[in-house]
């Protein structure tokens, strides 16, 4: 088989559930990928699984059933803060390794959802730096050249998928180190909000403010993941069940920069690339709105330039004491400036944030999201090794507030300046907001035309693709209403043991209306010909055919199902409605769909 450049997860899992590709396969390709990598840049990787234990991992999957498994046979790397058992922890310093008797509990979900661990990435010491070259295992450097950083500190996950070397990577995010590195390879970086990944099993930074991000080519295979690795864990102290929070789709409200606040540190090409991405959205559907960025930057300045920066020692106390002479200089020299402050200095700074969170909350009636640049610009190696707190302080510009005002962030591609460096947008919702913000990042993505990694693989809105087929004897139902997870009827599709493929959209030629007087409510999806709307947003499930037969039997009038078409032109089964008694209803189709409807 031809691999794809990019190892997006619904083409693996559909190939391998039509048996044209084995997890063997796939295992194969990604350590001669790695191999090949290595000759390019060395410093990715701080440990690689064994070929040995990787093979005898396919084994274990090919024994059992591929239906059953989202990520079945899905290579994915683990920066080398988080634990993977039987594996070293080094966190990039090699007097801190220890080997992990268990994993971490998101590696653990992913693996019991099929996916496979390739090894643990290299990053910034302790997870402090948003530069990638604090650490002593090398510095990777910008899948688009060796001259320039790759970003950390979640440095080595962001170029294994800029690179096609796996299909997705784990970060972590503090200050932007999930963001950052995304934007300076091409890729997606999704930042959740504090606390719906657990962080048993990470070593911790600035323990209220962590959290575990995610690495992929597209928003969709991002936002898998998330959802796959995500649930409350009461051995963290900030663990929090996730409370969906909506946003709107087909029209919006976006929050930008003040002209006089869009600071790019002297790179034109990059204010050219954000007022493009401005105009993009706007096309969209979006309304740009001008934000008040004071408040967000008087926070940033909380995190280094203040009391904040005692977390850090806190988490390594007793390591900093004894071994400090072992630490990254520059890494060291930011610890010891958690000794100058007090305990009362702490709780001063705890007040000032949360004063703060209750001025930028005001911000949301404004607009729905921000869209801020992810950094000014790249940096070179060079220029980092010549101001290394100066610089890194710089390209967290516009990502150090996010974890400290509680807010969700994806940072998506959106261009190249005129000598062929990326350059990225980041979208921040509030806290909970995650699967949205998603979505809305992945149109832009999408519909801009922006590629994802090294060799600029275009993406779509969508996770299906023409590629994503049902295992043999299954079958694959788009629902757009109460069958929506976390509505009243999702528990139907639970009972048949239901499995979600994709979150997606309609074609463009559907209308989507509030059924009268439906009991719990509902709506009703017609197809009208030449009609041009937003796409109405479906979840796609597979189904065994059994189950299937029970779920259509047991449909109220006025619902059927038929075949429905996606954005991408496939086509799957779905909930169809009589016309005249949908017609009778409120015509929704400007929200975007169901989930989103005012009624």
């Amino acid at each position: 088989m031809i691999f794809p450049d990019m190892l997006q997860i619904d083409p693996l899992v559909a190939s391998c559930r039509k048996g044209t590709l084995t997890p063997t396969d796939i295992v194969k390709e990604v350590l001669a990928r790695v191999e090949a990598y290595n000759r390019v840049d060395p410093a990715v990787w701080i440990t690689l699984v064994p070929a040995d234990r990787l093979l005898a991992r396919a084994a274990e999957l090919e024994s059992l059933s591929a239906s059953d498994l989202p990520f079945y046979g899905v290579p994915f790397a683990v920066k080398d803060n988080i634990d993977v058992v039987g594996l070293p922890t080094t966190a990039a310093c090699p007097a801190f390794a220890y080997t992990a008797r268990e994993s971490a509990e998101v590696v653990r979900c992913l693996e019991a959802a099929g996916a496979i661990v390739i090894g643990k990435t290299n990053l910034d010491q302790f997870a402090t730096g948003l530069v990638g070259m604090r650490s002593p295992y090398g510095q990777p450097h910008s899948v688009f050249g060796s001259e320039y950083v790759s970003g950390g500190s979640s440095s080595g996950s962001a170029v294994a998928v800029a690179a096609g070397l796996v299909s997705f990577a784990l970060g972590t995010d503090t200050a932007g180190s999930g963001r950052v590195p995304a934007a300076f390879n091409n890729i997606v970086g999704l930042k959740p909000t504090r606390g719906v990944l657990s962080t048993h099993g990470l070593v911790p930074a600035c323990e209220s403010l962590d959290c575990i991000s995610i690495f992929a080519s597209s928003t969709a295979d991002a936002l898998q993941v998330e959802q796959v690795a995500r649930a409350p864990d009461i051995r963290v102290p900030y663990s929090r069940a996730m409370d969906p929070r909506k946003l709107p789709y087909g029209t919006f409200r976006f929050g930008i920069l003040h002209k006089e606040d869009r600071f790019f540190d002297g790179c034109p090409a990059s204010a050219v690339l954000y007022e493009r991405a401005i105009q993009q959205l706007e096309e969209l559907g979006g309304t740009a709105v001008e934000l008040d960025f004071a408040p967000l930057k008087e926070t940033a300045e909380l995190l280094y330039s203040g009391p904040f920066v005692v977390e850090r020692l806190t988490a390594l106390e007793d390591f900093y004491h004894e071994h400090r002479g072992d630490m990254d200089p520059t890494v060291g020299q930011i610890f010891d400036g958690a000794n100058k402050y007090s305990a009362t200095d702490v709780f001063k700074g705890i007040y000032h944030q949360n004063l703060l969170k209750q001025e930028v909350d005001r911000m949301w009636n404004a607009f729905d999201v921000m869209v801020l640049p992810t950094a000014p610009r790249i940096v070179t190696k060079q220029e980092v090794a010549a101001q290394p707190i100066a610089v890194n302080s710089m390209l967290g510009t516009y990502t150090n507030f996010v974890n400290l005002l509680d807010m969700a962030a994806c940072a998506v591609p959106a261009g190249f300046t005129p000598d062929g460096l990326p350059f990225g947008v980041t979208l921040i919702g509030p806290s909970f907001t995650d699967d949205d913000l998603a979505l809305l990042a992945g149109r832009f993505h999408a519909v801009s035309g922006n590629t994802s990694g090294m060799n600029n693989v275009a993406v779509t809105s969508s996770t299906c693709t023409a590629s994503t087929e049902a295992a043999p004897g299954n079958v694959l139902l788009a629902v757009v209403g109460a069958h929506l997870k976390g509505f009243p009827l999702h528990w139907q599709l639970e009972k048949e043991h239901a499995v979600l493929r994709a979150t997606t959209r309609t074609a463009p030629d559907y209308r989507l209306f509030a059924l009268p007087d439906a009991v719990p409510p509902k709506p009703g999806l017609v197809r009208e010909k030449g009609f041009v709307g937003p796409g109405l947003e479906v979840e796609v499930y597979e189904l065994d055919a059994a189950g299937f037969g029970r779920f259509v039997s047991a449909l109220p009038q006025p619902m059927a199902i038929g075949k429905i078409t996606l954005a991408d032109g496939c086509e799957v089964s779905g909930f169809l409605c009589s016309e005249a008694i949908a017609r009778s209803g409120k015509d929704i189709t400007a929200s975007g769909g169901w989930r989103y409807a005012t009624l």
